[in-house]
């Protein structure tokens, strides 16, 4: 008589789920860097606020001795119609430079893409030659191309009938002094954004490109529809850093006029320094540098944001 085996469904298994343990060694590891940037930035940002609530000119200056007087120097600085020009005005500059910064940045990035090797390995050097030039060097230079008596930009367009550029001061009028300015900003950022750019669709999968052209979507189809998307992290990036840089442009306005720039050449970082330096009312200048952090702080919080919202989504 044979034995019955009997078996009994034990069911699916179930496992308690582990808890996940916090990982240390990230944040041990960024602290040492976090500490130092701290340190560097706290004090001098810390000096600016302190120097800004205080009437500081230039009696107070020899003395070692401001005197405290609140948020006056910011009712006297937001009051002010010039300082609610030079903030449009800076606003403006900001959009312009950073838009025509991404749109030529991006048109030679997807060119570099294009051409050959050694006809993207000088492109390449002169990107680097142009970053690596020192920016007071870069200006000098442009200013002598846009001089009114010598700059060659005017004798260029002069034999090309553009018209009669000879002894055309190209400051005389500010549309065109910034202009001119911009030419030399978008010039000096563009080698950044662009090897930027290109690194980052250096990295877009070939055959998502190759199954978008094969459906029949056109080229700016496909960078519309599916390359952009895939940089969108970069593009934000380089577009938060590209506001920070153009917002608080100095030495463009202040080496191409001369050291001399007048009141309708002012941006924030310009208006600032002439207080300070120009009219010795430094509690001033310095409540306009802490009124442009605080513009630039909102600005880029919402870049920051869509950054992170774009990396918890991928």
């Amino acid at each position: 008589m044979g034995a019955a085996i009997t078996t009994r469904d034990l069911g699916p298994v179930l496992h308690r789920p582990r808890r996940r343990r916090f990982n240390h060694l990230p944040y041990a590891l960024i602290t040492p860097a976090s500490l130092a940037m701290f340190g560097i930035l706290a004090f001098p940002l810390g000096m600016l606020v302190w120097l800004s609530l205080q009437h500081y000119g230039l009696r107070e200056l020899i003395a070692h001795q401001g005197t405290w007087v609140g948020l006056d120097n910011f009712r006297v600085t937001i009051a002010d119609p010039l300082f609610q020009q030079v903030v449009v005005r800076s606003l403006l500059f900001t959009v312009a430079n950073v838009a025509l910064t991404i749109i030529f940045s991006t048109l030679i990035a997807l060119l570099m893409l294009k051409v050959s090797r050694p006809v993207r390995t000088i492109l390449m050097g002169g990107l680097i030659f142009v970053w690596a030039t020192p920016v007071i060097v870069a200006i000098d230079i442009w200013q002598w191309m846009f001089d009114y008596e010598f700059g060659v930009i005017n004798y260029l367009l002069t034999q090309l009938h553009v018209g009669n550029f000879i002894h055309h001061n190209w400051f005389d009028d500010p549309l065109q002094g910034f202009i001119v300015i911009t030419v030399v900003t978008v010039w000096g950022a563009i080698p950044f954004v662009t090897i930027t750019l290109f690194a980052a669709l250096l990295q877009v999968p070939d055959d998502v490109l190759e199954a978008a052209s094969i459906d029949g979507a056109r080229p700016w189809q496909i960078f519309w529809n599916v390359t952009a998307p895939i940089l969108k992290p970069i593009f934000l990036i380089v577009t938060s850093l590209s506001t920070i840089w153009d917002f608080g442009i100095f030495n463009q306005v202040y080496v191409l006029l001369n050291q001399r720039p007048s009141s309708d050449y002012f941006v924030m970082a310009v208006y600032s320094y002439r207080e300070s330096f120009g009219v010795t009312q430094y509690g001033l200048g310095a409540a306009i540098a802490v009124v442009m952090v605080l513009i630039l702080i909102v600005v880029t919080f919402f870049y920051v944001r869509q950054t992170l919202q774009t990396a918890e989504i991928t």
